[in-house]
């Protein structure tokens, strides 16, 4: 059986800020960036991952990576696959690297790049994509990937079996039904802080063209703006589609519930990120004041790991669970997560966008409808239109809905030119825009 015998890391950034994509209330210049993680073995097999950031302090990702992978480099493919869950608790409990942490922020962010390349490396190895792998695996194996400490009290080892034999007998319906039809999509792609109403509209008629019917738009920065741009895009989409706001945590507690009430007359279906994510309570609180307006609250694309969305979901915090594929730390952690919004009925509407995001969460929305949910209510996954053309099997995306993807692996496997660009600072691109000043090297 093969050995990892060599990690490579490389800090990849797009300069995004220039156009203003990505840009909300709190972010106003993102540069779309992820450390890249190659692991290869003493064969061909090789397992390429990656964690997401927007820009400065990539490195620092980088840097835990190549600290955390000492822990892989040696070992034997199967000794990590056939004990991935007791892997996966090593890797993130080193007795003195984990107080950086524990289990959150940057650690946490380099735990995600190294796990998602090894479950591309198991995918490849079995010549299946990767929602491929965990739809075939039987629900003993899959459990055993996952770290239940911490979640005893409200999901156990047990539940977590017992809901994926479940739904055992009927996953070859729902496999075939997704071959055909693909997964909800919704677009942020429109709702950009930074854009202008003519891009607003120009945007909100291609994507309707496209099959969208699911809009997401930014909002917190100024009260008379949102209710502008809201009303522009109610205007080009009508009131039979559906709209989701995003403060990206902009507000505090009451702010969140005076703004949305102003906002309330357009029918969003949520509020994302209101307030801090790490406010578990006045999530809560929001969620109660604004269940009269018919507005959830969804959130997770940074909710720090799976004991923080254990509070969420059993709290009432919650009503749209947004995993995120790098934030958390990898396939495994996201799999009991799945399962824990499951026995609770959150409905899980994963976070995309970023560098290479839509295609990881295109296999996880796949096998939590497979095997988990066995359900698309209220469930649907985020798409935006950028930086896809960088990957070898980029997430596609027909008639506003994902495709399931065929290739080996978990789809994050970037071309080699896309990474002699825009690695940073040494990238061609990088180079560029330094020499006329755009950029200044850190």
């Amino acid at each position: 059986m093969a050995t990892i015998t060599e990690l490579t890391v490389k800090d990849v950034r797009f300069p995004t800020s220039l156009e203003a994509h990505g840009s909300d209330a709190m972010h106003a210049d993102p540069d779309y960036s992820c450390a890249y993680v190659i692991f290869k073995t003493d064969s061909k097999l090789e397992g390429h991952g990656l964690t997401f950031s927007l820009g400065r302090g990539n490195d620092l990702v980088c840097n835990s990576i190549k600290y955390m992978g000492r822990m892989v480099v040696g070992k034997k493919v199967s000794d990590i696959f056939d004990n991935f869950g007791i892997f996966w608790e090593k890797l993130v409990n080193d007795t003195q690297f984990r107080w950086l942490g524990p289990e959150k922020g940057v650690v946490h962010l380099a735990t995600a790049g190294i796990v998602n390349a090894l479950w591309d490396m198991w995918a490849k190895m079995e010549g299946k994509p990767l929602w491929k792998l965990l739809v075939d695996m039987e629900p003993e194996k899959l459990v055993s990937t996952m770290d239940f400490r911490y979640l005893s009290d409200a999901l156990t080892p047990e539940e977590a079996l017992a809901i994926l034999k479940k739904n055992q007998s009927t996953k070859a319906e729902r496999e075939k039904e997704l071959l055909s039809k693909g997964y909800p999509a919704y677009t942020t792609s429109a709702g950009w802080l930074g854009y202008s109403e003519e891009r607003i509209k120009k945007l909100c008629q291609e994507a309707m063209a496209e099959g969208f019917t699911k809009f997401k738009v930014k909002v917190g920065a100024d009260l008379k703006d949102d209710i502008r741009r809201c009303r522009v895009i109610r205007e080009q989409i009508g009131y039979d589609k559906v709209l989701m706001t995003d403060a990206n945590q902009r507000w505090d507690v009451q702010q969140s519930i005076d703004w949305m009430k102003q906002l309330a007359e357009f029918k969003p279906l949520w509020i994302e990120e209101p307030t801090s994510p790490d406010d578990i309570m006045g999530h809560a609180a929001i969620a109660k004041a604004l269940k009269p307006y018919g507005i959830g609250v969804a959130t997770g694309e940074m909710c720090q790991n799976r004991v923080m969305f254990k509070q969420f979901i059993v709290e009432g915090a919650m009503q749209f669970c947004q995993i995120d594929s790098c934030r958390l730390g990898g396939v495994n952690e996201i799999l009991v997560v799945l399962l824990m919004a499951y026995k609770y009925r959150v409905p899980v509407c994963p976070h995309g966008g970023g560098v290479g995001l839509c295609e990881y969460i295109n296999h996880l929305c796949i096998f939590d409808y497979i095997c988990v949910s066995a359900s698309m209510e209220n469930r649907v996954t985020e798409y935006v239109d950028h930086l896809h053309e960088h990957f070898k099997s980029p997430c596609v995306v027909k008639d506003g809905c994902y495709t399931v993807p065929k290739d080996p692996g978990y789809s994050a496997e970037m071309k080699e030119e896309s990474l002699l660009e825009y690695e940073y600072p040494s990238g061609s691109v990088w180079k560029k825009l330094f020499a006329e000043g755009k950029f200044t090297p850190e």
